[in-house]
C-alpha cells in the first residue's frame, strides 16, 4: 500500500529542503536552527508531516517567507 502525501505538504516539504541546502545545513543541524527534532524534519521534508495551520506560519516565519509562498510550491526564494 502507497502513501499518498497531500500536494501542500510536498510544498512545505520541498520548500525546507531548498532552504536548508540553500544554507548547507543537515537535518540535523536544520532541527536545531527551526527548534524541531531531526526526525520531524524529515518527515517535512518528505510531506509525510499533516501540519497545522500554526506550525505553517511558525516555520514560514522562521525560514523569513509569507506562509502563502511556503505552501504555493517551489518559490523563487527556495531555489535562489
Amino acid at each position: 500500500m502507497t502513501t499518498r502525501h497531500p500536494r501542500l505538504q510536498l510544498n512545505v516539504g520541498a520548500g525546507l529542503r531548498r532552504w536548508r541546502q540553500r544554507n548547507g545545513l543537515s537535518q540535523d543541524q536544520a532541527a536545531r536552527v527551526l527548534g524541531f527534532h531531526r526526525s520531524r524534519i524529515g518527515h517535512i521534508e518528505q510531506g509525510g508531516q499533516n501540519l497545522t495551520l500554526q506550525t505553517v506560519e511558525d516555520l514560514a516565519d522562521q525560514l523569513d517567507v509569507e506562509p502563502l509562498d511556503l505552501l504555493a510550491g517551489l518559490p523563487d526564494w527556495a531555489t535562489e
